[in-house]
C-alpha cells in the first residue's frame, strides 16, 4: 500500500502531517512489539513469532493508520487483507483471539499516544478529526480479523469434525480405524465406552409457532456441546436429532456415566434413554450392534428414560431369542386374554415389586381385591404371582408376550 502525504487533504497537528510521529514504520513496530511483550497476552507467543508475525502485522496496522491520516477516508478492503490474512493463520495456530485483539487495540492505543501528545491549544478540531479517524481503525480491523478468525476457527471444526465423523464410522464398521486415526490425527485410545442415545422430541418440535427442524437442530447442538463440555473434543460421535452413537475413550464407572447421561438429558430439555457398553477398540462393532439393541428393547418394553446396561435387561435380552422357550412363556398367559383387569394387576404388581399396598393405590382398589385378583391369575395360570417361583414365569411370560407383539406390530 502507497502511504501518501497530501498536506492540503491530510490532518494536521502542530504544524506537521498527524501522521509524521508514525512514518518511522520500524521504529514504532519495535516500540509496540516491545509493548505487547511486556503488557498484553502477546507476551507468551514464542520469541520467533512476538519480533515476525506480530512486528509484521504491526506495521502493517501503522501503514493502514498513516494512510487514513494523509487521506481522511477509511481504509479499503484490500488495505485490510494482510491483516486478515494473519489473523485466520493465528486461528489456526492456536493463538487466542484476545491475544490478536490485544495486538489491535494496544497498538491503536499507542498510536493514538504518539499521534496526540505533539497536539497545540489550536489543534482541538483536528484533533478531534485524528480520533475520529483511530476509532474508525478500530472499528474495520476488529471486524475485519475477528470475522476472519472465527471463519478459521469454523473451518478448522468442519476438518475435525469429517476426520471424527470418519474415524467413528470406521471405528464401528471395524475396518481401517488404525489408518484413519493416523490420517485424521486423532489419538486411538484401547478401550472406548460405546453409548447408544435415544433423545426423544422436544416440546418446541410439536409447538406450531416453531418449525421442527430448527427446534430439532437446537437441541442436538446443546447434545453435542454438552458432550464437548464433558469430555473435551475426544468424544467421537455419530447423532442426529432422535439419538445415535456415543464413542468415549477410557474406562468409566457408573456413577460417571450415569452423571453423563443425565447431563444429556439436561442439555437436550427431555428425558433420554442411553445403554452402554466398555469395549475394547477391536470390540466396538460388537458391543454398538449389543448397545443398539438393547435400546430398541428398553423401547419395546415399555422401560422409563435412563441407563441400562447388560445387566440390567439380561432376562429380556435373552428373551428376544426366538425358539419354543419363548413360544411357551406367551401362552402361559393367554387364559388372562379374557379378563384384562388381571392382566393389568400382574403388571402393575411386579411395577411395584410385589407390593400390595401400592398396586391398590394404582388401581385405586381395595388390597383385598388385589389379592383376589392375584389368587385369580394363579387359578387360571397355574403360576402363583405371590411365591418367587410362580412370579419368575409370570414375569417371564410378560416379556416374551410383549416382545411378540411387538414382533407382530413390525
Amino acid at each position: 500500500m502507497t502511504v501518501h502525504n497530501s498536506t492540503g487533504l491530510g490532518i494536521m497537528v502542530a504544524g506537521q502531517p498527524a501522521s509524521a510521529p508514525l512514518r518511522d514504520f520500524r521504529a514504532v513496530a519495535r516500540l509496540l512489539v516491545g509493548h505487547f511483550a511486556a503488557n498484553t497476552p502477546c507476551g507468551s507467543l514464542p520469541g520467533e513469532q512476538l519480533h515476525g508475525d506480530v512486528t509484521e502485522f504491526t506495521v502493517k496496522c501503522i501503514s493502514i493508520a498513516v494512510q487514513m491520516l494523509d487521506e481522511r477516508r477509511a481504509p479499503a478492503e484490500s488495505d485490510l487483507a494482510e491483516l486478515r490474512a494473519k489473523a485466520s493463520q493465528w486461528a489456526r495456530e492456536g493463538v487466542p483471539l484476545e491475544s490478536v485483539l490485544s495486538v489491535y487495540h494496544e497498538g491503536i492505543q499507542i498510536g493514538w499516544n504518539l499521534v496526540s501528545k505533539r497536539a497545540g491549544e489550536g489543534d482541538a478540531a483536528q484533533l478531534i478529526e485524528a480520533a475520529r479517524m483511530f476509532v474508525l481503525l478500530s472499528e474495520k480491523v476488529s471486524i475485519a480479523a475477528s470475522k476472519s478468525y472465527v471463519e478459521e476457527l469454523q473451518a478448522v471444526a468442519s476438518e475435525h469434525h469429517t476426520a471424527a465423523h470418519t474415524l467413528v464410522t470406521s471405528l464401528l464398521s471395524g475396518h481401517n480405524a488404525v489408518s484413519m486415526a493416523r490420517q485424521s490425527g486423532i489419538e486411538l485410545a484401547d478401550s472406548y465406552l460405546v453409548l447408544a442415545l435415544s433423545v426423544p422430541p422436544h416440546p418446541d418440535e410439536n409447538d406450531p409457532n416453531i418449525q421442527k427442524t430448527v427446534a430439532a437442530r437446537r437441541k442436538l447442538r446443546r447434545v453435542q456441546a454438552e458432550l464437548a463440555t464433558v469430555c473435551g473434543r475426544t468424544p467421537l460421535s455419530l447423532l442426529s436429532t432422535e439419538g445415535g452413537t456415543v464413542l468415549i475413550p477410557g474406562v468409566h464407572d457408573d456413577e460417571w456415566v450415569e452423571a453423563l447421561v443425565h447431563r444429556i438429558g439436561t442439555a437436550a430439555e427431555v428425558p433420554v434413554t442411553a445403554t452402554a457398553e466398555q469395549a475394547a477398540t477391536a470390540d466396538i462393532p460388537t458391543a454398538a450392534d449389543q448397545v443398539h439393541e438393547l435400546l430398541s428393547l428398553a423401547h419395546q418394553l415399555h422401560r422409563p428414560s435412563g441407563l441400562y446396561r447388560m445387566d440390567d435387561l439380561v432376562l429380556e435380552y435373552q428373551l428376544t431369542r426366538p425358539g419354543p422357550g419363548r413360544r411357551h412363556l406367551t401362552q402361559i398367559l393367554e387364559p388372562l386374554d379374557s379378563s384384562p383387569e388381571l392382566l393389568e394387576t400382574l403388571e402393575i404388581h411386579i411395577s411395584h415389586d410385589l407390593n400390595r399396598q401400592r398396586s391398590a393405590r394404582q388401581l385405586h382398589l381395595h388390597t383385598n381385591t388385589v389379592d383376589y385378583r392375584l389368587k385369580r391369575i394363579a387359578q387360571l395360570t397355574g403360576f402363583d404371582p405371590t411365591r418367587p417361583s410362580g412370579i419368575r414365569h409370570l414375569q417371564a411370560a410378560l416379556v416374551a408376550r410383549r416382545l411378540e407383539s411387538s414382533r407382530g406390530a413390525a
